[in-house]
C-alpha cells in the first residue's frame, strides 16, 4: 500500500512562493499546464506545429520588452538545433514583466504578420497572452548565440535550395545547415549577437543598418560593401533595427566596437536582430568617390536619378545633388535624369510642369561651379507615370552646350497642350533621325502604364547625330521579399520590366534598321541588374552593350537594398559607339552614406568620338 508523502519545508515554501507571487503580479490563476516549452511552440519549420491552439504554463526568461510584448528564452534548451528556443508574447499593452523575469505563459499560439495575412511574409511565430505569471526576478540570462567566426555561421549563398516554386511554411521541407531562411527561422526569438560587425549598408530612413560578421562574409565590395550576385542573396547580412534601442548612423564600412548582442525579430520581410543596448559605432573613414574630367575629345554621358526631387525640397538638398554633378561627376556632356517631379511634388494638385524644379537644379549647378545647363522632357500626364503620388516624376535630358554637343528640337504639331509626342523613327538622307525630337517611347502602350515613360531625344555632338534615351523601368514594388514565404521570391515587376525592354529594344532596332551604324545610347534607372532577363531582353537583337559589365564585381554597383550592393543604373551603346575607346565609371558618391541627396550612385561614360 502507498502513501502520499508529505511535502518538505523547502517543497512547502517553494509552492507557498509559486502560489504568492502570481497574486503579487496581478496575474490570473494558472490553468493547468499543457507541458509545451518554447522549442514545442516554434517547431522545425516556419510555422509553428502549435499554431491556434492554446498553451498554459510555457515556461521561459524574459529577454527583452517592448510597448505590446515581451521575447522570452527557455532556460533548458533541447539538443535540437533547428527548434528556436525563443519567442514573442504578445500582450496587447505594456506587459508587467522585466527582463530576468521567469515566467510562465498561457495563451494561444498564433503566426503573425505585419503586411496583413494574405501577404507574402513569413509569419512571426509568437503566444498571443491571457496570462502572464511572474515566478522570479533576476533569473540568469540565456547566453546569446554568437553569428559568425567562433559561432553559429549562416549559409553564405543559399536563402532557399528547394527546387521550383514553394510556400516554404507548407512544404515539409527544412533546412537550417543549408539555406538562410531556415537558419534564421530556427533562431526566432532567441539571443544573438555579433561581434565587431561591419556594416554594409547605410542606415535606413527606418533606423536598421545592414552589418556582416567581421570575417566570413562573401564578395565585399572595394569600399566595404557586399556584392549580390544572381544566384547569392547573401544571407549572411543581419540587419540590425532600432526597436529597442537607438542605433546611430552608420556608412558602409563602419564597424560596431565589441559585441553587439540582441534578440532576432522577423519584420518587414526580412529577420531583423533588435539590439537591447545601442551599439558604439568605430567609422570607417568612407570618403564619397568623383570621376575624371573628360577630355577635349571624349562625349562624357551619365546617369542620374534624382529621388523625387522638387522646389519643397530644402535647399541643402539641391546644394547636394548640384556638388554632385558638377564636382563628383565633372559636369557631363549629357545626363539622363530620372526623377524629377513637377512643380508642387507630392501635392496632389493636377501641376504637372517642372520648370520650377528644373530651374532651381539648373541654378544650383552654376552656382556650384558647373555650366549652365539645359534641360528637354515631356511633361507627363497627371498622375499617369507612377512614382511618389501626385509628384509626376518624369526623365528628361540636362545637356550643355559649351563643349560641342547640340540637342535637336523637332516639336510636334499635333501633340497638343503636353508638347510632346511619340517618338518614331524615319530615314532622312541615309540617316536614321526622329519624328519627333524630344518624343515618348510607347507613351499610349500599356506596359508603360503607370510608369515613367521613356524619353528619345536627337543630338548632335560636333555635327555628328547622336540618339539618346532616358529611362526609369517599373520598381520592385509588389514583388515577394528575399525572406518571404513564397521561394524562389515571385518577381511580378521583372516580368513587366522585361516587356518594357523589349519595347526600348524594338526602338532601337528601328533606329539601327533605318541607319546601322547609328550612334545611340540607352540610360537610366532600369531597376534590373545587368544579367537579369530585362537586361538580356534589352541587349538581344539591339547589339547594345554595357560596358558596366566589364568592370569588376568589387565596384559594379549603383545601388544598396538591405546591404546588397547592385547595378540597377546603366548606359548602354550602339555597336558604332562600343566599338570606339571609351570606358566608365559607377561613381559611389551616394548610395553607401546614411546622409545621402538620393539613394543612387551615378553611372558615367566617357567616349572618344573626335
Amino acid at each position: 500500500m502507498s502513501r502520499a508523502r508529505r511535502p518538505s519545508r523547502r517543497g512547502r515554501a517553494s509552492l507557498l512562493l509559486a502560489a504568492v507571487l502570481p497574486a503579487l503580479a496581478g496575474a490570473p490563476p494558472a490553468l493547468a499546464e499543457t507541458g509545451h516549452r518554447i522549442h514545442d511552440v516554434q517547431g522545425a519549420g516556419h510555422r509553428s506545429p502549435l499554431a491556434g491552439a492554446r498553451v498554459a504554463g510555457v515556461p521561459g526568461v524574459v529577454t527583452a520588452v517592448t510597448g505590446n510584448g515581451f521575447w522570452m528564452q527557455d532556460p533548458r534548451p533541447d539538443r535540437h538545433v533547428a527548434t528556436s528556443e525563443g519567442v514573442f508574447v504578445f500582450t496587447r499593452t505594456r506587459p508587467a514583466v522585466a527582463v530576468a523575469d521567469s515566467v510562465r505563459v498561457d495563451g494561444r499560439v498564433g503566426e503573425f504578420r505585419a503586411a496583413g495575412a494574405g501577404s507574402a511574409d513569413l509569419g512571426r511565430t509568437e503566444i498571443d497572452a491571457t496570462a502572464t505569471r511572474v515566478l522570479a526576478h533576476g533569473a540568469p540570462l540565456p547566453a546569446p548565440i554568437v553569428l559568425g567566426p567562433g559561432g553559429r555561421r549562416p549559409p553564405d549563398r543559399v536563402i532557399d535550395g528547394g527546387s521550383g516554386s514553394r510556400d516554404m511554411e507548407a512544404s515539409g521541407r527544412f533546412d537550417p545547415a543549408g539555406e538562410g531562411a531556415d537558419f534564421y527561422e530556427s533562431l526566432e526569438g532567441m539571443l544573438l549577437a555579433l561581434d565587431d560587425a561591419v556594416a554594409v549598408g547605410p542606415r535606413s530612413q527606418y533606423g536598421e543598418v545592414p552589418v556582416v560578421p567581421a570575417a566570413g562574409a562573401g564578395v565585399r565590395t572595394r569600399r566595404g560593401g557586399i556584392a549580390q550576385r544572381t544566384a547569392d542573396p547573401n544571407p549572411e547580412r543581419v540587419i540590425l533595427a532600432g526597436a529597442l534601442a537607438g542605433i546611430p548612423p552608420m556608412n558602409v564600412g563602419d564597424r560596431l566596437a565589441g559585441r553587439t548582442g540582441g534578440v532576432l525579430d522577423y519584420g518587414r520581410g526580412e529577420f531583423r536582430l533588435l539590439p537591447t543596448a545601442s551599439p558604439r559605432v568605430l567609422p570607417g573613414g568612407l570618403r564619397p568617390e568623383h570621376t575624371r574630367e573628360p577630355r577635349p575629345d571624349e562625349l562624357a554621358v551619365a546617369t542620374v536619378n534624382l529621388q523625387d526631387l522638387d522646389p519643397d525640397d530644402p535647399p541643402w538638398r539641391f546644394a547636394s545633388l548640384a556638388r554632385g554633378i558638377a564636382g563628383a561627376l565633372r559636369s557631363p556632356d549629357l545626363i539622363c535624369v530620372q526623377e524629377v517631379q513637377d512643380n508642387s511634388g507630392p501635392h496632389d494638385d493636377g501641376t504637372v510642369a517642372d520648370d520650377q524644379t528644373v530651374s532651381e537644379l539648373i541654378a544650383a549647378i552654376s552656382a556650384a561651379g558647373g555650366p549652365a545647363y539645359e534641360w528637354r522632357s515631356i511633361d507627363p500626364r497627371d498622375g499617369a507615370d507612377g512614382g511618389e503620388s501626385g509628384g509626376n516624376a518624369r526623365v528628361g535630358f540636362l545637356f550643355r552646350t559649351d563643349r560641342g554637343l547640340a540637342f535637336t528640337d523637332r516639336p510636334d504639331p499635333a501633340a497638343g497642350p503636353s508638347g510632346g509626342g511619340v517618338a518614331a523613327v524615319v530615314r532622312a538622307g541615309g540617316k536614321a533621325r526622329l519624328r519627333v525630337s524630344p518624343g515618348m517611347i510607347g507613351r499610349n502602350d500599356p506596359v508603360w502604364a503607370g510608369t515613367r515613360k521613356p524619353l528619345a531625344g536627337e543630338f548632335t555632338w560636333r555635327g555628328r547625330p547622336l540618339i539618346a534615351v532616358a529611362n526609369h523601368w517599373s520598381t520592385a514594388s509588389g514583388d515577394d521579399p528575399l525572406y518571404g514565404r513564397y521561394q524562389p521570391p515571385r518577381r511580378f515587376a521583372e516580368f513587366r520590366r522585361e516587356r518594357q525592354a523589349q519595347a526600348v529594344a524594338r526602338f532601337v532596332r528601328s533606329v539601327r534598321t533605318a541607319e546601322p551604324g547609328a550612334l545611340v545610347v540607352v540610360a537610366g534607372d532600369l531597376n534590373s541588374t545587368e544579367d537579369s532577363p530585362p537586361l538580356r531582353a534589352l541587349t538581344g537583337g539591339t547589339g547594345l552593350v554595357n560596358p558596366l559589365t566589364r568592370l569588376p564585381l568589387a565596384d559594379r554597383y549603383t545601388h544598396l537594398a538591405d546591404g546588397n550592393s547592385r547595378a540597377l543604373d546603366h548606359v548602354l551603346l550602339s555597336p558604332a559607339l562600343a566599338g570606339l575607346p571609351h570606358e566608365v565609371d559607377a561613381v559611389h558618391m551616394n548610395a553607401e552614406f546614411a546622409a545621402q541627396s538620393t539613394d543612387h550612385d551615378p553611372v558615367v561614360v566617357r567616349i572618344r568620338l573626335d
